[in-house]
């Protein structure tokens, strides 16, 4: 990821979104802190999601409904851990 000081980033604005599309991330600093990562349209739609609830997801899944899915989970009360 390259790094640009905000002051450069702002006097080379169409180089920074240029290269975010072609290169990937591009790291933003202000005193030598980072404070933005700038990212393409398309990688931030894929970090954004679809949106969709967990809910809705899963009733997607191919199993949803699926009436002889049966899960078993361990219901004794104490569970042994090794220190």
């Amino acid at each position: 990821m390259q790094t640009w000081q905000m002051q450069e980033a702002k006097a080379r604005l169409s180089e920074v979104v240029k290269r975010a599309e072609h290169n990937g991330p591009q790291d933003i600093t202000l005193h030598g802190r980072s404070v933005a990562v700038m990212v393409s349209r398309a990688e931030f739609d894929r970090l954004a999601g679809t949106g969709e609830s967990l809910v809705d997801c899963v009733r997607r899944s191919p199993l949803y409904g699926l009436a002889s899915l049966r899960i078993e989970r361990d219901r004794s009360p104490i569970r042994g851990v090794e220190l």
